[in-house]
């Protein structure tokens, strides 16, 4: 991938713009970039005979640097090869962390049960090649994110072990400052889509035992290939969509499979009393250019009332 280039004045002048509070929010806290299931494959073979794996991953990372954010982490949520072999762990570290380097970026990796934790361990991590959990916790700067290990060696589904659910109970015993975010591979949500059931996160009740009461403000989880959202023991859910391919919805649910389309990412961000989840599609489309950096910039030298007057008001016909 080509290195983003250095902004240049305008986008400099909408970067300080956009910092200026225009409403009733201050901003954001920290930015997390949610990416899920990219599936790369040893030596980028089509998936499923026709799915460009690889090809669809640097699409979506052109996206992330086209936003020319600094987010505070990339959190990817499991899935992250098809079948688990090292050389494609190699391969995705390959791809992601120069881009990391330059956002100056951590990422977080949580395993998928397409993922196989001795190669994931041992080919991304520079850990021993062993089955246990691939967990972690990364403190940014008040933000507490904990990656938990979904998968069940040898299975499909999910589940959560005794021992992982203790070792998280003692974590959270000590609230962060600004909260948790806990992400894991299988959503503790309800999917609508026949069969996906057999494939869900098992034994949930447990899970909600273990976070209620603490500090944990969202969840983020993929497994599913489309976006979704919901609840869990009072605790948003936010799962994002695959890089690789994503479901189809528009078909009955009965029939609803796979399509090489609409790919996309998540834009998380923590305020202080709310944390939102923002969809981002990897498109290359006619963009309008009404809101450019001089425009943000004008508005940002306006005082309230007169922004106000120029932007929310009605024109009179």
């Amino acid at each position: 991938m080509v290195p983003t280039p250095a902004p240049d004045d305008d986008v400099r002048a909408a970067g300080a713009a956009a910092s200026v509070q225009f409403g009733q929010y201050r901003s954001a806290r920290r930015t997390l970039l949610h990416l899920s299931d990219t599936h790369l494959l040893a030596g980028n073979p089509p998936l499923n005979g026709r799915i460009d794996t690889a090809a669809n991953l640097q699409r979506t990372l052109e996206a992330v640097e086209r936003m020319q954010l600094r987010p505070d982490a990339i959190v990817f949520t499991g899935d992250l090869t098809d079948l688990g072999e090292a050389d494609a762990y190699r391969a995705l570290r390959a791809a992601v962390e120069p881009v990391a380097e330059r956002l100056g970026a951590p990422i977080v990796w949580v395993a998928g049960n397409h993922d196989e934790r001795p190669a994931m361990r041992q080919a991304l991590l520079d850990a021993p090649p062993t089955e246990d959990p691939v967990t972690g916790v990364w403190d940014l700067d008040g933000l507490r994110v904990i990656a938990l290990d979904s998968t069940v060696p040898g299975w499909h589904h999910g589940d959560l072990d005794e021992e992982q659910l203790r070792w998280l109970g003692g974590i959270l015993a000590q609230p962060a400052p600004l909260g948790t975010i806990l992400a894991l591979h299988h959503p503790p949500l309800p999917s609508h889509v026949p069969l996906f059931d057999i494939l869900e996160l098992r034994d949930q009740g447990r899970l909600a035992d273990v976070i209620a009461g603490t500090d944990v403000r969202a969840i983020l989880a993929g497994h599913l290939h489309y976006s979704t959202s919901g609840t869990f023991a009072g605790v948003p859910v936010s799962v994002a969509s695959a890089t690789c391919y994503t479901m189809n919805l528009t078909r009955p649910a009965a029939s609803v499979n796979g399509m090489d389309a609409a790919q996309s990412f998540h834009l998380v961000h923590v305020y202080d009393d709310t944390v939102t989840h923002s969809v981002v599609p990897v498109v290359e489309a006619p963009t309008g250019d009404y809101f450019s950096p001089e425009w943000v910039a004008e508005m940002a030298a306006r005082t309230p009332e007169e922004r106000l007057e120029l932007f929310s008001r009605k024109s009179v016909a």
